[in-house]
């Protein structure tokens, strides 16, 4: 029998959560797109006999990267002896790092991973190895820009502050202008900045961009806690017991940056490129103009769908179509399914986006970046 987690209940407990804390956006009513994807989805797996969850090459995936960042951080931490022995096992541990994020903490936070809970709990929690929370993901990723991907003051992905210009609904500043040049420098920073104040900013203030959460309490306060505590002894605490402070600190830039490259370029190949849709909510009936499937598919992109190293890395995030519409299937079966996928959107009529590599998706954002930096790009 197909499990019984599928489309219509992701979106229901994604929507329990939004409206829990703040404002609930509604989205048009018409799910016959979304009914029959997931009835095809269903009778797939059925048929083939493939697991949706607990799958064996996600074991296989898992033990390579905590080994391979255990033993890059062995060697940065208790071997390198020399700066050029240091930088490259910081920017590789800074890249496994990402690749741990991308298989193993994101589909654990999405309950993906696995059909037992406490697998899912444990394997999300491996975002202190990155600096995060795996409490303030939830929200922030899981909930807020899944629900309402590529929806101004509603996808907190969306925003990087004054600094850079995402979507044509937000301010300009003439600044902006050369933002296609400079953002893909801080993009290297915003690692450090969610490690070290994001995190602490958004708990203190109970509120993450532009929506309220709640904030962690009892147990979630313990392991929000728990894994802050973690990625800084690894980070700091550690290292300050074997080398000088300027070298911690110079060498975990180094890691962090890397990593922040890593993942804000992956995001922003998804969704903040030229073909990504940005909608409003209409002004007549507050709603957006499409079902929350459709709505998926339009703000999202895939890249590379038959690069099968870049798919292993990236843990299936270049196929984002696949991934907005079927977010508690495992990654590993997303480029079995995606021609599934894009043959119901063209039957439905549903836009379906994709680069063919990693370089059109690069171009794209460029393309964008300095699209959204011109002064007539304002609406």
């Amino acid at each position: 029998m197909p499990q019984r987690q599928d489309i219509q209940e992701s979106q229901e407990r994604l929507a329990s959560s939004a409206v829990e804390f703040g404002r609930k956006l509604k989205f048009q009513k018409n799910n016959a797109f979304q009914v029959e994807l997931q009835r095809r989805v269903d009778e797939f797996f059925l048929f083939t006999g493939r697991q949706k969850r607990d799958c064996p090459q996600m074991y296989v995936k898992t033990a390579i990267l905590l080994l391979s960042f255990a033993l890059l951080y062995g060697l940065l931490v208790f071997k390198a002896q020399t700066w050029w022995q240091a930088l490259p096992l910081s920017i590789l541990l800074g890249i496994v790092a990402a690749g741990i994020g991308f298989n193993i903490q994101h589909d654990g936070g999405h309950q993906a991973y696995s059909s037992i809970p406490w697998v899912n709990k444990l394997t999300g929690m491996t975002i202190a190895l990155l600096g995060g929370s795996s409490y303030n993901w939830h929200w922030k990723h899981a909930v807020f820009h899944h629900m309402y991907v590529n929806i101004k003051a509603h996808d907190s992905d969306l925003d990087i502050g004054i600094f850079g210009r995402l979507t044509p609904h937000q301010q300009w500043f003439s600044f902006h202008q050369w933002q296609h040049y400079y953002l893909w420098l801080l993009y290297g920073l915003m690692a450090i900045r969610w490690q070290l104040y994001d995190d602490f900013h958004n708990v203190l203030i109970g509120q993450i961009g532009e929506r309220p959460y709640p904030r962690p309490t009892g147990w979630e306060l313990f392991i929000f806690l728990m894994e802050k505590g973690i990625f800084f002894t690894l980070a700091f605490g550690i290292p300050l017991l074997f080398h000088s402070v300027w070298v911690v600190l110079i060498f975990y830039g180094v890691s962090a940056i890397a990593l922040g490259i890593i993942l804000s370029v992956v995001f922003q190949l998804a969704h903040v490129v030229e073909e990504a849709s940005f909608p409003l909510p209409l002004e007549d009936t507050g709603r957006i103009d499409n079902a929350w499937a459709i709505h998926q598919a339009e703000t999202t992109v895939n890249f590379a769908r038959y690069n099968p190293v870049v798919s292993w890395f990236v843990g299936g995030l270049n196929f984002q179509v696949e991934h907005h519409l079927l977010p508690q299937i495992c990654h590993v079966n997303y480029p079995a399914i995606s021609k599934l996928v894009e043959e119901t959107c063209q039957e439905f009529g549903v836009q379906y986006n994709e680069h063919k590599s990693v370089w059109a998706g690069i171009t794209s954002h460029g393309r964008w970046l300095r699209r959204m930096g011109m002064p007539n790009s304002i609406e």
